[in-house]
């Protein structure tokens, strides 16, 4: 029989979609949970009385480099994985994309193992994986090698349609200048989330490979062509293709403030942003530089950065992130969850729990720090 065990009150809830004011969350003995009021909660319930803040689904984040002091282009192997996931998870994430950047074709075979092998022992947190590069555009490579970016060939396009069939989730951000409309309608129809990334394409090259399959865009505004009255570029096309969901890094240093909440009222919908950290080896871990690709990151003033002052990923967590929207974008609370949790997962082809008791945080009221509502 089913019934109810345990109760939180003294917090809002979000359920993924509207916020719940004056409610109890009821857990119930199968790991379901329900929102009701506290005056209908059963009188053997176990009552956890929380000193505000706000219970929500667990944080789905579709763009990680690394975490737990390692990066997944280091050594692309479930170890690393499962450090990554544990780092993230102590962030209050449920599921990550871990990200290999722009690489060697070895580098991106292994990614390839090792995430499908993290699947299939169903390492916790590991939803697939997101491949950035390494067929960008030079002209915008950022941080990534670009002696190692290439256009696509025959060969890739065959080895990421094999690796679809055994990592439901995989993201592939690339740029129109190294693959073709042909090649993003192929990774599409094969389930691929084809993110259009690090390029200087102009808006009509942009719209053309969007028809084609493509449905995202890798952290709107960094590594692409800006919009301007006479020429939108990647931007301008992201937010006004209505079926183009786009990745924010909500720092306040990749994108001002105003300009998020700029493209948050332009984005034309219905698919909408989400967050996403752009977390690097840093997450979870108080280490103050590390290496990409040979080449030292250093880590100061919520900033990563090249030697040559080239932003290197994000010092970010998903409070972080939320925290800027709601206090300096001055968005609601429940929409900036929303871009943490339900907005992602519904990019994945195969996504997370995000209703179960085990899938649940709590937001103090400083959005400072999640914990798992099972562990408080």
């Amino acid at each position: 029989m089913t019934r109810a065990v345990t109760a939180y009150v003294g917090a809002r809830i979000f359920d993924g979609t509207a916020m719940w004011d004056a409610h109890a969350l009821q857990a119930l003995s199968n790991g379901e949970t329900r929102i009701v009021k506290p005056q209908d909660l059963p009188s053997d319930c176990e009552i956890n009385a929380l000193d505000g803040g706000t219970l929500s689904p667990g944080f789905v984040d579709l763009q990680v480099n690394g975490g737990g002091g390692v990066m997944f282009n280091d050594a692309p192997t479930v170890e690393t994985l499962a450090t990554i996931a544990a780092a993230h998870r102590g962030l209050g994430t449920l599921a990550i994309l871990p990200t290999l950047i722009t690489d060697t074709p070895d580098q991106t075979a292994a990614a390839i193992s090792a995430v499908t092998t993290a699947l299939d022992q169903k390492i916790p947190g590991i939803a697939g994986l997101h491949l950035e590069g390494p067929h960008l555009s030079v002209a915008r490579k950022g941080a990534h090698d670009g002696t190692l970016i290439r256009p696509m060939q025959d060969s890739d396009l065959r080895g990421l349609l094999d690796a679809a069939n055994h990592i439901p989730n995989l993201m592939m951000t690339v740029a129109p200048e190294s693959v073709t409309n042909a090649q993003i309608r192929a990774m599409a129809d094969a389930g691929i989330i084809v993110s259009l990334g690090h390029s200087d394409c102009d808006y009509d090259t942009a719209m053309a490979a969007f028809d084609a399959g493509a449905r995202c865009a890798t952290h709107l505004f960094n590594a692409m062509s800006q919009a301007q009255g006479r020429a939108p570029g990647l931007v301008g096309a992201a937010l006004d293709h209505g079926g183009v969901a786009s990745g924010l890094i909500a720092d306040a240093v990749h994108v001002h403030p105003a300009m998020i909440r700029n493209a948050l009222a332009a984005n034309m919908g219905p698919s909408d942003v989400f967050l996403v950290t752009d977390a690097m080896a840093t997450a979870g871990s108080d280490i103050t530089s590390f290496t990409l690709n040979g080449r030292e990151i250093m880590r100061s003033e919520g900033r990563l950065t090249l030697a040559d002052g080239t932003l290197a990923g994000a010092d970010l967590t998903m409070p972080q992130a939320i925290r800027v929207l709601v206090e300096q974008v001055k968005e609601p609370l429940e929409k900036a969850l929303a871009r943490a949790t339900t907005i992602p997962a519904q990019m994945l082809r195969r996504a997370p729990s995000l209703d179960r008791v085990d899938d649940l945080v709590w937001l103090d009221n400083d959005l400072s720090k999640a914990c798992w509502v099972t562990e408080l």
